[in-house]
């Protein structure tokens, strides 16, 4: 029955007038009570990590000892500017986990690149363009290779990258053979890394650009939507003539790409690479992704949720760390930020499916 004819179905009552009116409908007030209550849930559920991430910059930029130095620009530019290494990794792992696999490489591929890009102008003496072209070439074919084992040997995604995280680990200590490659003052990477836009980083304008191209991918092309649906239901999306294997494949080799850039600007932002743990870099920017999928689309990894929790993450850090907080705090909110993040993200990813949005 429509509105319209429930509307008409309601005894009418006699006004003073002498002219009829409808009686109320109480149950069509419950009801637009009811759509009230639940576009309040639906908006906190999209748009709390929003509200929290300000008030919990309100809070450093007031409580002293971070109030001295938290809302000064200098702050803001190491915040953004570390943030930016952090936020384009886990730009790069939305491509597998949006197909519902893991990489675990891309921390390693972008401290291979990191220190390749390096030891190539200062071991090498190559010029810069192709000290960065190299790395971003064998970060492609570490992409290819773990795309390969997964699509067409069909090996646990788990177990291929992880391997691969552990192979390149060994390759970067190898390469490196203990040194730490350091360029010079007057590199054109260094003044890019340190340089401004809007008193700003540039590097963080960068990221934001590449977000924006990767956001327009996954919302308003055909192979971004199909990678959605391959993660929510492969078999399905086969069936419908999708190449699942092919758009996995190419999903690993687009994020190991991302991760060897994201290795490149790292070297901007320090001025010198060494062997150092990929997971020092993973594990933040995987807390990114699955803390993103509980805003904006909440159960779903997307672009927009990403880059905000990765501003959380950062200034909670930043904020905790001009709190005193010794340099175990930043660990322990990464892992608590990540085990909330999949606990929340896997438990609405489950209440949308159930439709109990």
């Amino acid at each position: 029955m429509t509105e319209t004819s429930h509307v008409q179905s309601v005894p009418e009552q006699q006004s003073t007038s002498g002219q009829t009116s409808p009686q109320p409908n109480p149950r069509r007030g419950a009801r637009a009570i009811s759509f009230g209550a639940r576009d309040l849930v639906r908006f906190l559920e999209n748009y709390a990590l929003v509200l929290i991430t300000i008030a919990v910059a309100i809070f450093f930029a007031v409580t002293p000892p971070a109030n001295v130095a938290f809302p000064t620009i200098n702050n803001v530019n190491v915040v953004l500017g570390n943030n930016a290494v952090v936020l384009l990794l886990a730009l790069a792992a939305l491509f597998p986990l949006v197909c519902g696999f893991f990489d675990f490489s891309l921390g390693s591929t972008a401290v291979f690149a990191s220190v390749l890009c390096a030891g190539l102008q200062t071991k090498s003496g190559l010029p810069l363009i192709v000290a960065i072209i190299i790395p971003l070439l064998i970060s492609v074919g570490i992409g290819l290779l773990n795309g390969l084992f997964v699509t067409r040997f069909k090996m646990s995604p788990f177990v291929t990258t992880l391997g691969m995280a552990t192979l390149f680990s060994g390759v970067t200590i190898w390469y490196c053979n203990g040194r730490t490659f350091v360029l010079d003052g007057s590199s054109a990477l260094i003044s890019f890394g340190s340089s401004r836009w809007f008193d700003l980083p540039a590097v963080f304008f960068v990221v934001l650009i590449v977000a924006a191209v990767i956001w327009y991918f996954f919302r308003h092309t055909p192979y971004g939507r199909s990678l959605y649906a391959i993660g929510s239901n492969a078999t399905s999306a086969r069936l419908v003539g999708v190449p699942v294997d092919r758009n996995v494949w190419t999903a690993f080799v687009v994020s190991a790409l991302i991760s060897g850039l994201a290795g490149v600007l790292l070297l901007g932002r320090q001025g010198s690479a060494t062997a150092v743990d990929g997971g020092s870099l993973l594990f933040p920017a995987l807390a990114a992704v699955f803390l993103g999928a509980t805003a904006i689309t909440p159960g779903f990894f997307n672009v927009v949720g990403t880059v905000i929790s990765a501003v959380f993450v950062s200034i909670s850090v930043s904020g905790l760390t001009l709190m005193g907080a010794s340099g175990w705090a930043t660990n322990v909110f990464n892992g608590g930020a990540l085990l909330l993040a999949v606990g929340l993200s896997t438990y609405l990813g489950r209440r949308r499916l159930s439709g109990k949005d």
